[in-house]
């Protein structure tokens, strides 16, 4: 299987944040809040997962569901992969139809459940977190990154509990930073624009300095960093879109940015040395690493500006379960989020740990098998998720298109203007649906 196919498939790219489909049957069952939680698990109870785990995440999968029921052997927890992330979306958008059949607990970005959530299909998790039995006592006792627990709401209601979460950073070729005289590493776009002029200049045209593995990424948090949030008043063919929209073209047309284009991801450029730095998912390390072997030393740093985004799915509930299930699905959420599970996870799959104490630990920031680890927090100060709501996701998807039209008419040096407008028409279109 090709490297690029390999990253395709078990990166966690905020390309999956697809829109989602006109869903449910009115299922008006609300998850009540008053449900009587029970405090022990008497009887033998089953909870189905759905997820998208592959490869090693897969396996590390398993091994923690194995640990988990040896500590509670009443409990038994089915996995049930249902392939790539938009196979699962699709098998929750057609189950949705029938309540029923959906699985006890699933993997999902929360964009992809506004309609289940809108319909009371979900459970409120909230009381689950304050239960001391089977929970933590309280939100802030979970010792999860808050912005990564708001980032699992929805309309403000909690939803979800983050797992496999993952952030954007900078990659960048230490080695040829240091052939070329760099010699800090960019932390502004000013300076992230500098140096990628300076090496496309200096390696006779032969390197392009810099490029972005997500065009959807790119925008929302340019948009961000400019003080915009990702929302349906955005526009599109405004002054400060067009500042963010520009930069990237302006670099296009220099020589010193790039795309992914049908690569999809850049990884592949760079381990080749055909690109000098890139932003991309921090998931995604690991394919680096196999990638660039010992051709060259690369290393990692937080994304330059402000924010960076996070993402990655979280784990949400259904809410026909029974109290038992719920109970018992709630108990092994809290296991796959402990200090110890979540430093498992994050060295032998690259995502990020979810809770403080392991982002903190010396036995995660110690990993040298990655470069992530040690620079983790630093990266982690600032970030932002595409907020939920109608049609947000929808539009989110658009974003990658629209800017393919845009950039592709930049690299052949085309006025941009025609192609910013008809995007906006696409993007309006979008939220409007």
């Amino acid at each position: 299987m090709k490297f690029s196919k390999k990253l395709a498939m078990a990166a966690v790219t905020a390309l999956a944040l697809v829109g989602t489909a006109a869903c449910s049957n009115g299922n008006k069952n609300s998850s009540s809040s008053s449900e009587k939680i029970p405090s022990k698990i008497t009887k033998k109870t089953t909870v189905v997962f759905w997820n998208s785990m592959t490869g090693v995440q897969q396996t590390t999968l398993k091994q923690l569901t194995k640990d988990f029921e040896k500590k509670n052997p009443k409990i038994t927890i089915k996995l049930e992969n249902q392939g790539a992330y938009n196979d699962l979306q699709a098998k929750i958008n057609s189950t949705l139809q029938s309540p029923n059949n959906l699985p006890t607990i699933t993997q999902a970005y929360p964009g992809w459940l506004w309609n289940a959530a809108q319909n009371k299909m979900l459970v409120d998790l909230t009381p689950y977190i304050n239960n001391k039995n089977v929970g933590w006592g309280s939100a802030k006792a979970s010792d999860i990154t808050p912005d990564l627990l708001d980032g699992a709401k929805i309309k403000g209601t909690q939803y979800g509990i983050p797992f496999n979460k993952s952030i954007e950073t900078l990659t960048y070729n230490k080695t040829m930073f240091e052939k070329y005289g760099i010699k800090k590493v960019p932390s502004t776009w000013e300076e992230f624009k500098d140096v990628a002029e300076t090496i496309y200049k200096k390696s006779n045209h032969k390197v392009v300095g810099a490029g972005f593995d997500s065009l959807p990424n790119y925008y929302t948090i340019g948009m961000k960093d400019e003080g915009v949030n990702f929302s349906d008043k955005i526009n599109f063919s405004g002054a400060t879109s067009k500042k963010v929209i520009n930069y990237y073209a302006d670099g296009i047309k220099k020589g010193c940015f790039r795309t992914a284009g049908s690569e999809h991801y850049l990884s592949g450029p760079f381990a080749n040395q055909k690109v000098a730095m890139f932003v991309g998912t921090s998931a995604g390390e690991g394919f680096v690493k196999q990638g660039v072997g010992n051709k060259f030393t690369y290393d990692v740093a937080p994304r330059p500006g402000k924010y960076t985004l996070q993402q990655g799915t979280d784990i949400y509930m259904f809410n026909h379960a029974s109290a038992e299930q719920k109970a018992a699905a709630f108990k092994y959420i809290k296991f796959l989020v402990s200090q110890s599970s979540q430093l498992k996870w994050a060295n032998a799959t690259g995502y990020i740990p979810v809770n403080e104490k392991t982002i903190k630990s010396k036995a995660y920031k110690d990993n040298k098998s990655i470069k992530l680890p040690a620079k983790l927090q630093d990266a982690m100060k600032h970030l932002y998720s595409v907020p939920v709501a109608k049609n947000s996701n929808a539009a989110y998807q658009q974003l990658d298109s629209i800017q393919q039209n845009i950039y592709a008419a930049a690299e052949k040096g085309q006025n941009i203007n025609s192609q910013i407008e008809a995007g906006k028409q696409k993007f309006d279109a979008a939220w409007k649906q």
